[in-house]
């Protein structure tokens, strides 16, 4: 009996690795996010009523038209809104969620529903601090599977009333939770107010670091801002992990709109403050050679990206320099790391 239940408890699991596996294959089926190379796009809605910010979180027709990574072409209906809170009141055109979820868009329905950030305003500074955010984020995927995975679109926005000339716009598209969830094995958590400490130590870390790499305040897994929570599918008590996301108002992008949070220590963005909660040396130096060891990718990540202008290039470079400089000094890391901690 004892050697039925452990064969009928293993087939189980082979199921159910399986099941996820096969899921996380599908999430992406016309590897959407696997390329770097730009996609153009061309979104077909009314412009007027977008840029306007009329829609109060409702969803307005669309057409979505692209070549697809696999040399396809595709033209389906689809839905948007406006999204956000700052960006929508700060930025002429607003960060969007596009809605593949209908009969009408049958090839890309498996993406459900997308973040696409867009660039504030259509001027080139604009446009160079977007490309930041995007690398912003492949940095993290080289970190660690367990992050968003992002692709950048050339959007070609048209009016369908003809009212409004049509204009090229860079977005970054960003990976469905439920698709990156899936990648890990993993499923959405979705519950308010988790404590930082309960969730998984190593990952946590890992992010507190990252976002002090990037000079990032604006984020909290206690106040679910700029964070979400994915959950081990194999065991529902297993402790969740948190994934980052949303990082236009960190010092390595220096926009021009984000400031400092007033309740913090910090005059400026640029300025970094440690967020995380306390750890053990060795536990900070495990997560620092992982950082060590893929920092020549990330420079090269950089460096290589012919979208971003060299000033720029220089200036995020130099930024990371001196994260780097910190965590391979005993003394700043005691400083930074361990006695003067501001928790999120």
């Amino acid at each position: 009996m004892k050697l039925l239940i452990s064969i009928l408890s293993l087939c189980f699991i082979i199921i159910n690795t399986n099941a996820a596996g096969q899921k996380a294959l599908k999430t992406d089926s016309l590897k959407i996010f696997v390329d770097d190379k730009p996609i153009n796009v061309t979104l077909l809605t009314d412009l007027r009523q977008l840029i306007n910010k009329k829609l109060d979180g409702k969803y307005q027709n669309a057409l979505f038209s692209c070549k697809l990574p696999d040399s396809s072409e595709v033209s389906e209906q689809i839905l948007l809104r406006t999204r956000g809170h700052f960006r929508l009141n700060n930025c002429n055109m607003p960060s969007l969620r596009l809605n593949f979820r209908s009969p009408s868009s049958p090839k890309l329905s498996f993406l459900k529903e997308l973040k696409l950030v867009n660039t504030c305003d259509n001027r080139q500074d604009y446009e160079q601090i977007l490309i930041r955010e995007y690398l912003v984020y492949k940095i993290f995927n080289l970190l660690t599977d367990m992050s968003f995975r992002v692709r950048l679109l050339r959007i070609n926005y048209q009016d369908m009333q003809g009212r409004k000339k049509p204009f090229l716009q860079y977005a970054i598209l960003l990976e469905n939770i439920d698709a990156m969830a899936a990648r890990n094995n993993c499923k959405e958590l979705d519950v308010k107010n988790v404590h930082p400490e309960y969730v998984d130590r190593n990952q946590m870390t890992m992010v507190a670091v990252f976002q002090y790499m990037i000079g990032n305040t604006d984020w909290s897994v206690s106040g679910n801002h700029n964070i979400k929570l994915i959950l081990p599918r194999k065991d529902s008590l297993n402790i969740p992990f948190a994934v980052p996301y949303d990082f236009d108002f960190g010092g390595l992008v220096n926009a021009d709109y984000a400031s400092a949070p007033p309740n913090l220590p910090i005059a400026t963005v640029r300025d970094r403050l440690y967020r995380g909660w306390p750890r053990t040396s060795a536990e900070l130096q495990a997560v620092f050679t992982i950082y060590n060891q893929k920092k020549a990718e990330i420079y090269q990540l950089i460096n290589n990206c012919d979208l971003l202008q060299f000033k720029h290039k220089k200036d995020m470079i130099d930024y990371l320099d001196d994260f780097y400089k910190t965590i391979n000094n005993k003394r700043e890391v005691q400083r930074v790391f361990v006695e003067n901690l501001s928790r999120s």
